[in-house]
């Protein structure tokens, strides 16, 4: 999803540099080659490798704990506490690696000579403040995001079974409800993007502008249609990464005997 990625910030900072995705990805290997699509593809790797296992993680705690303290609270408001929780403290694991990512995406000019020389000249400019600038407008995008995340592929999957399956999860086979897993992902994913776009071009812009930039100064040079640019490109790629998360996710669980996600 790095190509993706990089070719959204780059329309999130200048909607006028790209026409669409396709354009991006072209001129960016004409110009840089594999190595141009791939930027930041490391700190990607391991902000959202520490992130998805914090979220993960934390939502099955606090989802349980939530249920023993409201056993009788609706189900999706359980979700949406757990989930939004759970983002919480993994946006803290994510926001040093979504700072590092941004700047070697949108920098014109190569902006480090490698990973430990990029997060030094952030800590000597800016110091511990560089990494967590953008930690509020990262909440702002991540907890909505993952509280319809979760909500929604829970509902989703209920609803596949209810409504289009008419039939219980447990007379399908694990691979069908691994199926199942993968098109509620995919369909959650596109909800995730649309809900949480504003405030994802808010952390592309933020992570990329001066030190002293606010968010309400980006939001009023942007205004309502420059919040949006970049849409498509994410909506593919969040798509695409949450229906995998999920799949890999439900698919560790059916390895150790637990049961797939929703739809009990």
């Amino acid at each position: 999803m790095t190509p993706i990625d990089m070719v959204k910030c780059r329309m999130q900072i200048d909607n006028t540099v790209y026409r669409n995705l396709t354009d991006g990805l072209h001129r960016i290997w004409k110009h840089n080659g594999i190595q141009g699509v791939y930027r930041g593809g490391l700190p990607t790797l391991l902000g959202y490798s520490m992130q998805g296992m914090g979220k993960y993680g934390f939502y099955e705690f606090f989802k349980y704990e939530y249920s023993q303290a409201m056993p009788t609270a609706n189900k999706t408001a359980l979700f949406l506490a757990a989930s939004a929780t759970a983002e919480f403290f993994a946006d803290i694991m994510l926001c040093p690696m979504e700072a590092f990512k941004v700047r070697l995406q949108t920098s014109g000019t190569p902006f480090c000579s490698g990973f430990v020389d990029g997060l030094s000249r952030i800590y000597r400019s800016e110091g511990l403040h560089g990494f967590y600038k953008g930690i509020v407008p990262l909440w702002m995008r991540q907890i909505p995001y993952t509280m319809v995340k979760f909500a929604s592929f829970e509902n989703i999957v209920a609803g596949i079974y209810n409504s289009v399956l008419r039939r219980p999860k447990s007379e399908f086979t694990k691979s069908q409800q691994l199926g199942v897993t993968c098109t509620a992902g995919y369909l959650a994913g596109i909800l995730c993007a649309i809900v949480s776009h504003p405030a994802d071009t808010i952390v592309s812009k933020l992570n990329s502008s001066a030190q002293g930039t606010s968010a309400g100064q980006i939001v009023r040079e942007l205004g309502m249609r420059g919040m949006w640019a970049g849409l498509l490109p994410r909506i593919f790629m969040i798509g695409t990464l949450t229906c995998t998360q999920w799949t890999i996710y439900d698919s560790f669980k059916v390895k150790v005997g637990l049961p797939t996600t929703g739809g009990n």
